[in-house]
């Protein structure tokens, strides 16, 4: 691997490394307003949120690679204490791309983006109207993190006041899909968090899955199962695992159900190509049926596959039990921890 000391290296090629490597990152798009009433509107990428009881986000305003000056942003926050924090959506990213001119400390960026100001009920900062989301915010506190060029000024931000689109909020949470966020990465590269971009991952917070030191060498030895297939087989819980019995029961039933054409390699790389992993686990159990041991096991590791990229796990293990009387060397597929 290549290696990069910080000591070493420019400042500029870490900075670059940084925004490459730690990504994608959402966008804060700060309102802050000077101590004599100037506006100032600025995008920043190095932004998360921190804690919910208070709610705490935070970004840096971090001194400039060229020269370690501080930003407009930096000055009136510890000048006033406030701002607003914005999501960026795709609707209005180029906007808050041509914010993040480097305009004199006079020039207004909501005149020179065309954002909309609108009052904020809390702070004296404007709100950007185009924003489905606003964050009034005081800030409590800020930490340098160095005095040199591209050093960090982490800003920690109370919210004292969130503003949310009202068609935004369904079932008490925010709807990703119709809010089409965009995110940061390295350069002029940006990425669109909505229609194929969203997929959803169960979190293993109240279940204990058997983990995938549980899984048998020669399935994680497999040439076709990836690391997060093999994660996803060691998130089910080992009561739920299928038996072999009970594997070979739902492969034997799928077959009496069946094919619309007869057997064979052509036919089953057909059905994987659409997805079919009930077929596949049916095709291949037809195989091994056939006596065709040594051809059905990777096979049934690829009806496997296609069950996981169908989100049906337990479908996969069923696949990977009727697999075990092909393996030439045995292995529980589970044991207790």
């Amino acid at each position: 691997m290549l290696r990069f000391d910080p000591t070493k290296s420019p400042v500029g090629q870490i900075f670059d490394l940084l925004n490459g490597a730690i990504a994608p990152r959402p966008i804060a798009l700060v309102s802050t307003r000077s101590k004599s009433g100037q506006s100032n509107l600025a995008p920043f990428s190095f932004f998360n949120a921190f804690g919910a009881n208070p709610p705490m986000v935070g970004f840096s305003a971090s001194r400039r690679v060229r020269d370690a000056t501080l930003k407009d942003t930096w000055r009136n926050l510890m000048d006033t204490g406030e701002c607003v924090i914005h999501a960026v959506t795709w609707p209005m990213v180029q906007q808050a791309s041509l914010a993040s001119t480097e305009y004199p400390s006079e020039v207004d960026e909501f005149v020179k983006s065309g954002f909309t100001p609108i009052p904020a009920e809390r702070v004296s900062p404007a709100r950007v109207a185009e924003s489905p989301l606003q964050m009034e915010c005081v800030l409590k506190q800020m930490l340098a993190l160095g005095d040199g060029p591209g050093s960090g000024n982490l800003a920690l931000c109370e919210v004292v006041l969130f503003h949310l689109a009202e068609d935004l909020y369904t079932e008490g949470a925010v709807d990703n899909e119709r809010m089409d966020l965009v995110g940061r990465l390295g350069g002029s590269t940006y990425v669109r968090a909505s229609g194929g971009a969203l997929f959803q991952l169960a979190k293993p917070v109240r279940r204990r899955g058997i983990g995938y030191d549980q899984l048998p060498g020669w399935v994680r030895a497999s040439k076709c199962l990836t690391a997060n297939d093999l994660a996803q087989l060691a998130n089910v819980e080992e009561g739920d695992l299928p038996t072999e019995e009970q594997a070979r029961a739902l492969a034997r039933a799928l077959s009496r159900e069946g094919l619309a054409e007869p057997n064979s390699l052509e036919a089953f790389a057909r059905a994987e190509r659409l997805g079919r992993a009930r077929e596949l686990l049916a095709r291949a159990q037809y195989f091994f049926a056939e006596n065709r041991g040594a051809e059905s096991l990777p096979l049934f590791e690829r009806a496997a596959k296609c069950a996981l990229e169908s989100g049906e796990p337990l479908l996969a293990w069923s696949a990977l039990r009727c697999a075990e009387k092909v393996v030439t060397t045995r292995a529980p597929l589970a044991t207790s921890a």
